[in-house]
């Protein structure tokens, strides 16, 4: 049996470029070793959000006197969370293999290594009973690698001690710890933060450089440091972690130097979660018998999600290019299209990026610093949430809408927004950027009211005009 495509990893790349290849009319082969939806959907993007809603609810009830609602002394319970967060990845998972059955997609559980371009090498995933399935070998005139990525393991004395996680290995508890140190204040670190400050946990965030969230846009990050620290999480920017010993009352310590200093300092806390990001993973691929160029640890493609070696594309975390799942996903159906007579090309230059934490974070486009590094003649508008009606009536009035637009022109280099649903706003944002709209396209265009969304117009009235209806401050 020939496959027109076999990929190996069911991720957000591989299983939409399974789909997408089948919709082409390709014969197509998934090959995965655990569940289908990867990182994201089983231990990553989709448990967090479902324990961000629970929370969300949580903090909700503690507010309600605040909209005349009375009610008990609200409290959580854990377990039904965790309960609830399983429910929404069965459920997620069971409808991308019934998507996969419906478009005919052969599957193949185990992990797949490529013997030579056109020839993949299915063994038979290891567990509990062993498998009693032979290994196969799947003839394919493409291969496209989606095997992701893995949390990062720093180099830190102590790594391994109890009560360190790593990661995504933070969603396996089973109780809240009274104290949690996090290591890494980048977008994971903080949403996991975020989470356990509200379920009552005492939270220390421990950072190597000098600003939380270094892909955003540097204003927004500081803003939301000071939100941070106001709701009782304890920050140490510039921070470098030395080690990590066990304590004789079975606490775990983390020792660090701030800017360089000799003299360290500790902070003991229940446990530990070290979140300093994720590496692309290719182990056992055979990448290296096939000589596939790799750059960084990373699988190098070109535009078309070609690598070097005729017939082997790679998407998704493994091109280490821009780590997230719907780049992935967009990653995964650029390569079909390409692999079957559609040509294709990536566009980076659009991605939104999004932080679930309280409040929420997302950007698209170029930040201030950014804009300021190359050199452009930009302005920069801003519209907050306290003179937003929608807002204040949602009792949510934290942060800020942001737009960066190139002065001349008045087209829309970048938008970053903090504040409630700023995960949804933001698409209005990336269609700007990805159409090269201007900030009077955004103002001349009706917003209905009351909504989040008039922020963005709001925003775009002061980049556009100099002046918002609702808000006095001029543009930057």
């Amino acid at each position: 049996m020939e496959y027109d495509v076999t990929i190996i990893g069911g991720g957000p790349g591989g299983y939409v470029a399974a789909i997408r290849a089948a919709q082409l009319g390709g014969r197509v082969a998934l090959v995965e070793k655990d569940r289908v939806g990867g990182t994201c959907l089983n231990r990553g993007c989709i448990p967090t959000k479902a324990l961000v809603r629970s929370v969300n609810s949580l903090r909700e009830a503690r507010n309600a006197s605040q909209f005349g609602v009375i009610v008990p002394e609200p409290a959580f319970d854990f377990a039904a969370m965790l309960a609830r967060k399983d429910a929404v990845v069965a459920r997620l998972v069971g409808g991308v293999e019934a998507l996969l059955r419906a478009h005919r997609v052969d599957f193949y559980p185990g992990t797949g290594t490529i013997v030579r371009p056109g020839l993949v090498l299915v063994k038979p995933a290891c567990g509990d009973p062993p498998p009693t399935s032979n290994p196969q070998h799947l003839t394919s005139k493409n291969i496209i690698i989606a095997t992701g990525s893995i949390a990062s393991r720093p180099p830190i004395a102590g790594l391994d001690t109890p009560g360190v996680l790593i990661g995504e290995e933070i969603l396996n508890l089973e109780q809240v710890p009274a104290s949690l140190i996090v290591i890494g204040g980048g977008v994971v670190g903080l949403e996991f933060a975020s989470i356990f400050q509200a379920l009552g946990s005492r939270v220390t965030v421990i950072e190597m450089l000098p600003t939380l969230l270094p892909p955003v846009d540097r204003e927004i990050a500081r803003r939301y440091g000071v939100y941070l620290r106001k709701s009782g999480v304890r920050v140490f920017l510039k921070a470098r972690v030395e080690e990590i010993r066990s304590t004789e009352t079975g606490q775990v310590s983390v020792y660090f130097s701030i800017n360089g200093r000799e003299q360290h300092q500790h902070e003991e806390a229940e446990r530990v979660l070290v979140a300093t990001g994720r590496v692309p993973f290719s182990d056992g691929l055979g990448l290296e018998t096939l000589g596939v160029k790799m750059e960084r640890g990373a699988v190098a493609v070109n535009g078309r999600l070609q690598t070097n070696v005729p017939g082997i594309y790679a998407v998704g975390d493994v091109t280490g290019r821009v780590m997230l799942a719907h780049v992935a996903s967009h990653q995964g159906e650029v390569a079909v299209e390409n692999i079957l007579g559609h040509p294709a090309e990536m566009d980076y230059h659009a991605v939104p990026n999004c932080v679930f934490t309280d409040p929420e974070i997302a950007g698209v486009g170029l930040t201030e610093q950014e804009a300021k590094g190359q050199g452009l003649d930009y302005t920069v508008a801003k519209f907050p949430f306290t003179a937003s009606g929608k807002a204040l009536a949602m009792g949510q009035s934290d942060g800020l809408v942001k737009l960066i637009c190139d002065r001349g022109s008045g087209k829309v280099l970048g938008m970053h927004v903090m504040g409630p649903h700023a995960s949804d706003l933001i698409a209005e944002g990336t269609l700007a950027v990805q159409l090269g709209a201007t900030a009077k396209d955004l103002a001349d265009t009706i917003h209905a009211h009351p909504t989040l969304a008039e922020a963005t117009m709001e925003a775009a009235k002061l980049a556009a005009y100099g002046a918002a209806i609702h808000y006095r401050r001029a543009r930057k």
